[in-house]
C-alpha cells in the first residue's frame, strides 16, 4: 500500500490531525518494512522525526513515532491527532492520561443488540489462547486493566447493528475486545471473529474513528472529525 499524501483534517502551528485510511500502519513494528504513517509524516515534516517517544525493537532497531500520541489499528480508519513538537506531545499525552480527550467511533457489529444503549465495564488482560489477542473474558492472564466503553445503537439491519462508541479508557484493541465480550464482535474482524462472514460488503474491520476532541496549549477546545470512507458510506446506506 503506497500513499502519497496525508488526508489532513486539521492543522495549526503545534497540532496535526489526519484521517488515516484503512490498511496503513501508524508506525513500524520492528518486523515489517512496509510504509507507515510515521514514514509519511517524517517526509512531510522532517523536524518532527524525534518528537514523542522513539521505541527500540528487540533487534535494537530504533522505531521513530513522530508526534504519535495515540494509535489506530492498521485496519481501523479515522481521526488521529499528532503533535508537531515535544511540548505539545507531552501536553496531549497528559490529556490522554487524565482522560480529558474524547474519542467517538462508529462500528458495525454482528447480531441485534437488545438495549438501545449501554456501558461495557470489563477489565482487559491478555488472552490465554492467542498471544495476539486481548481478552475481557473470565480467565484472561496477566495484569487486568480497567476498561470502559459506552455504546449507542444508531440503526439495525438483518443480524447487524450500527453503533456509536465512546471510549472512556484507551486499552489496546478495547472496542474489539469489549464487543466480542458481549457477543457482538465487529463485522469483518479477522482476529476476534475469524469464522464470521464479512457483512455489508466490508473487506476490512468495520470500525472508524469518527472524531477526537481535545484542548490546545492555548486553552482552545477543538473537535476534529474524519469523514466516513466509501465502504462505511455504502454500509450506512444499506441500513
Amino acid at each position: 500500500m503506497f500513499i502519497e499524501q496525508l488526508n489532513i483534517v486539521y492543522e495549526d502551528e503545534h497540532i496535526l490531525a489526519v484521517n488515516k485510511p484503512t490498511g496503513l500502519m501508524v508506525h513500524g513494528d520492528g518486523r515489517s518494512n512496509e510504509r507507515t504513517l510515521a514514514d509519511i509524516l517524517v517526509e512531510k515534516y522532517p523536524d518532527m522525526k524525534e518528537v514523542g517517544e522513539p521505541w527500540e525493537s528487540q533487534k535494537g532497531k530504533v522505531i521513530y513515532r513522530p508526534g504519535i500520541v495515540h494509535r489506530l489499528d492498521r485496519d481501523t480508519s479515522g481521526a488521529l491527532v499528532i503533535a508537531k513538537d515535544q511540548e505539545t506531545y507531552l501536553y496531549l499525552k497528559e490529556q490522554f492520561q487524565k482522560r480529558r480527550i474524547k474519542k467517538i467511533y462508529n462500528a458495525f457489529v454482528y447480531g441485534n443488540i437488545k438495549e438501545k444503549e449501554g456501558v461495557i465495564d470489563k477489565p482487559i488482560g491478555k488472552s490465554k489462547k492467542d498471544f495476539r489477542q486481548w481478552s475481557a473474558q473470565p480467565g484472561s492472564r496477566g495484569l487486568k486493566r480497567e476498561a470502559v466503553t459506552e455504546y449507542k445503537v444508531l440503526a439495525r439491519g438483518e443480524n447487524v447493528a450500527y453503533l456509536e462508541l465512546h471510549l472512556k479508557t484507551g486499552r489496546t484493541h478495547q472496542l474489539r475486545v469489549h464487543l466480542k465480550a458481549i457477543h457482538h464482535p465487529i463485522v469483518c474482524d479477522s482476529l476476534y471473529a475469524p469464522k464470521r462472514e464479512c457483512l455489508l460488503e466490508f473487506e476490512r474491520l468495520a470500525l472508524h474513528a469518527r472524531s477526537v476532541s481535545f484542548s490546545t496549549r492555548e486553552g482552545e477546545d477543538i473537535t476534529v472529525e474524519a469523514p466516513f470512507p466509501q465502504d462505511f458510506e455504502k454500509a450506512i446506506a444499506q441500513l
